[in-house]
């Protein structure tokens, strides 16, 4: 089982270190699964039991000059592993100006995802920070825990406010109530509600649009014939969703929010190398 990758573009570094910091204020700890084309950061506590989850998915070819990896077996050709993307976060702050970044798997007295940050220096020799994260290695018989989370056939599909606006909104709400009820309907309308014995708040967003889910894809077969105009409703922590929406470092060029009335709310972020994919189930 190897690993390792090289990072020289600035721009693709700082790009990466977004990345890592969107996922860091998401997950205490996650999955990284590696492939030979993607990577894959996965966070897949049971939605059936309160958890969020989330999958996150690059390509590496968008971030990395080099990759290159041999997985645990070659019918198997993959690597995961368990890490603190903290950990990862903190050693890239270090990288914001170097000449290269190299990513190695290494085992010395336990495994290690091996940073190794080149920086500029005045004299002809570089300087080289290295860090050396633990990193725990998922054996292959428990991989099928951390498969793509099954999209849930949702009754609504919308596309979300500009998120800053959205943030600040719940940021305030969030003074008021522990919980929020986002509805939506088929007309690209969108309400923010937090009701509480002393105070109840809407805030209305309209003109959103509805993605063009086509209906052969069976996923919106359960809104075909439905009223337009009537809202989906699912109440969830408002924590978890101010989180999602303060951990957005990469700016997004298409976000969307699938309802599942009283169920789940599954959030879509989509940028040109990235998709992040975040769920969060809905409370009584």
């Amino acid at each position: 089982m190897r690993f390792r990758a090289k990072i020289v573009d600035l721009a693709c570094l700082n790009n990466f270190s977004r990345v890592i910091n969107t996922i860091a204020k998401l997950a205490k700890t996650c999955t990284l699964r590696l492939t030979v084309c993607k990577l894959y950061f996965i966070v897949s506590d049971k939605v059936a039991n309160g958890g969020t989850s989330m999958w996150c998915e690059l390509c590496q070819g968008n971030f990395f000059d080099e990759f290159q990896m041999e997985g645990v077996a070659a019918e198997h050709n993959e690597i995961y592993l368990e890490l603190v993307p903290e950990n990862l976060s903190r050693a890239l702050k270090t990288a914001h100006s170097a000449k290269a970044v190299k990513i190695k798997l290494t085992n010395k007295h336990c495994p290690c995802l091996r940073v190794a940050v080149e920086l500029p220096s005045l004299s002809s020799s570089s300087r080289i920070v290295t860090h050396d994260i633990p990193v725990g290695v998922i054996p292959r018989r428990i991989w099928n825990d951390f498969r793509e989370p099954t999209v849930p056939d949702f009754d609504v599909s919308i596309y979300l406010p500009v998120l800053k606006t959205m943030k600040s909104v719940v940021e305030r709400m969030k003074n008021l109530s522990n919980f929020i009820v986002i509805e939506a309907n088929l007309s690209g309308e969108m309400n923010l509600k937090i009701e509480t014995d002393l105070v109840s708040v809407t805030t209305h967003f309209k003109d959103l649009g509805n993605p063009p889910w086509a209906s052969e894809d069976g996923c919106q077969s359960s809104a075909q014939g439905r009223d337009l105009e009537s809202m989906v409703e699912a109440r969830i922590d408002i924590k978890k969703l101010q989180q999602l929406l303060a951990g957005q470092q990469v700016n997004p060029t298409k976000a969307l929010c699938n309802i599942v009335s009283k169920r789940i709310v599954h959030f879509i972020l989509l940028h040109e190398d990235v998709s992040l994919q975040y769920f969060i189930p809905a409370l009584a």
